[in-house]
């Protein structure tokens, strides 16, 4: 095969040097040798047959070279087409893909994807009608004061582009603050906050900076500034879809949900833009952190158990915040006298109040009802305080030993509020030392149940705990100072115990109590349950051998 290979190599050399060699006999023959006319016509015939013989040879390399550029030229049509329809093909895919990406995103503006990581699902397309999940959430709703006379004075396309421009500066901030929008309400905002207060608390004193920022590019443009209110609160919440086959929405349900627009509502009252529930101030991981001082105890539209409301005040002007701040105490002790009647002293703080912050609003507020109630004798309060406290069927948690500590704290509560109202020191002093060891021992059997039951939310609950004996701490450390101010302190305990009470025991325990009777039914079920026969394997019975 080598040799046959070389020798169709050198096939066309050989041939010329013989046509070569011909033609260089038949010139000698011709000029230098005596030959007849036959040999120099066959010499003559093998020249011409040599000449055919390489011509033809070259006609048919030349053909066999066109063949081949044809077929060259096919294939590289055919393949330059084939690389044109792929290339087609890719095209086609990645503008689907972009569309694709470009419709999740738009999906992701109506159904965010914090939302969907909250149910546990991946993508948009996971989620079915009824899908659901109970978080503790920090809640959110913000509102424009006076929108209705704002939106009356403006075109329908006015009103649109306004509640544009103003949604289009705040979305940010939630999202700078790990918070969600759940659904825009008009000019109100519904958001929520699954890391905990702070970011709850954060967001909106950002948002208020914000609204001054906005309302200046507002007065340039001639427009009158707006005002905003916030409410804030904490709680366990269910997060989910509802609707129909047709139509369902991202939303999320609860009593939680209810109770902060009842707070976002009282900011009109008290006229200040940020108040926050008992709950979230105890979810705070730093309280500190923030200008916030207890504003009232309020009966919401809706509700008959009250709850304690605070404002933060760190938007407030300079002068006016600094006011706040050096006459806290003052104001708060003015707030326990008047809910005490004990008006000629609520007054006296108030005016020394006001003359530090002549713009306190709620100070003035109060100020007011001291007033009327000297004039009218109308007492704005939720008559809860130096009452004994009665067990209420919202407080039954069905645990028999948590049931029976609670049952001893309400008892020991009301001795506390009679030693206060008789003003005998010694009492209290061994009352608080009492509860504290009592709570302390309640809260290591609580946890040992709830870690036996894998309570999902076993460490916000201990949280609470842990705030509440710190704040209980506070106030035994006064008691046993020995020069504290009684009824002061006597209003600041009762606040406390109500708020745990109504915020923490007729709730978060009630909810503790619930899971674990489950978790005990269903345990008690699974021991019951006839045991699973055995699969038993086909096995081949040999004859028994039999002796002869």
């Amino acid at each position: 095969m080598r040799a046959a290979t070389i020798f169709r190599r050198i096939r066309p050399y050989i041939t010329a040097v013989l046509v070569i060699a011909i033609v260089g006999m038949l010139v000698f023959a011709i000029y230098f040798a005596a030959l007849d006319l036959q040999w120099i016509t066959f010499l003559s015939g093998i020249l011409i047959a040599s000449i055919i013989g390489m011509a033809s040879r070259a006609s048919r390399a030349e053909w066999i070279i066109a063949r081949r550029t044809a077929q060259v030229s096919a294939l590289k049509e055919k393949l330059d087409e084939e690389v044109y329809l792929r290339k087609k093909i890719t095209e086609s895919h990645q503008q689907a893909l972009t569309r694709l990406q470009q419709t999740e995103h738009a999906f992701g503006r109506l159904v965010p994807r914090q939302f969907l990581k909250l149910l546990g699902k991946e993508s948009i397309l996971d989620v079915n009608l009824g899908d659901h999940i109970e978080r503790k959430l920090t809640l959110m709703v913000s509102d424009i004061r006076n929108f209705t006379p704002l939106s009356e004075n403006m075109t329908p396309q006015e009103n649109f582009n306004f509640l544009n421009s103003y949604l289009k500066e705040m979305e940010p901030i939630v999202s700078t603050h790990r918070g969600i929008i759940d659904k825009y309400m008009g000019d109100s905002i519904l958001a929520l906050f699954a890391q905990g207060a702070d970011d709850a608390v954060g967001s909106a004193v950002h948002m208020l900076e914000k609204l001054d920022q906005y309302n200046f590019g507002r007065a340039r443009a001639g427009y009158p500034p707006i005002q905003i209110g916030f409410g804030l609160n904490t709680g366990l919440t269910m997060i989910g879809t509802v609707g129909g086959a047709s139509r369902m929405e991202s939303t999320v349900i609860g009593d939680a949900v209810n109770l902060t627009a009842r707070i976002e509502e009282a900011t009109k009252a008290y006229h200040s833009p940020l108040l926050i529930s008992q709950s979230t101030l105890y979810d705070l991981e730093a309280p500190e952190k923030y200008d916030i001082r207890f504003l009232d105890r309020i009966r919401v539209k809706g509700k008959r158990q009250p709850l304690s409301i605070y404002e933060v005040f760190d938007n407030d002007p300079v002068k006016l915040r600094d006011g706040k701040r050096a006459t806290k105490g003052k104001f708060e002790a003015a707030i326990a006298y008047y809910h005490l009647k004990e008006i000629p002293r609520a007054m006296q703080l108030l005016s020394e109040c006001l003359e530090a912050a002549p713009k306190d609003i709620p100070a003035r507020i109060y100020l007011t009802r001291c007033e009327q109630y000297r004039a009218t004798g109308q007492h704005i309060t939720t008559g809860e305080l130096n009452n004994h406290l009665e067990w209420k069927e919202s407080f039954q948690i069905n645990i028999d030993a948590v049931d029976q500590a609670h049952r001893q704290l309400f008892a020991k509560v009301n001795d506390m509020i009679g030693a206060f109202a008789s003003r005998d020191v010694q009492t209290v002093r061994m009352l608080f030392a009492y509860l504290i060891s009592h709570h302390e021992e309640s809260e290591r059997d609580e946890e040992e149940l709830m870690r036996q039951y894998r309570y999902p939310f076993i460490d916000s609950h201990l949280r609470e705990h842990r705030r509440f004996i710190k704040n209980f701490l506070e106030l035994q450390e006064e008691a046993d100072a020995g020069n504290c101010d009684l009824p002061y302190l006597s209003f600041r305990t009762q606040l406390l115990l109500l708020d745990w009470f109504s915020g923490h025991i007729a709730k978060l325990d009630r909810h503790a109590g619930r899971y674990i009777q489950s978790a005990k039914q269903a345990a008690a079920a699974q021991a019951v349950a006839p045991p699973t026969p055995p699969v038993l394997k086909a096995t081949t019975s040999q004859p028994r051998a039999t002796r002869v």
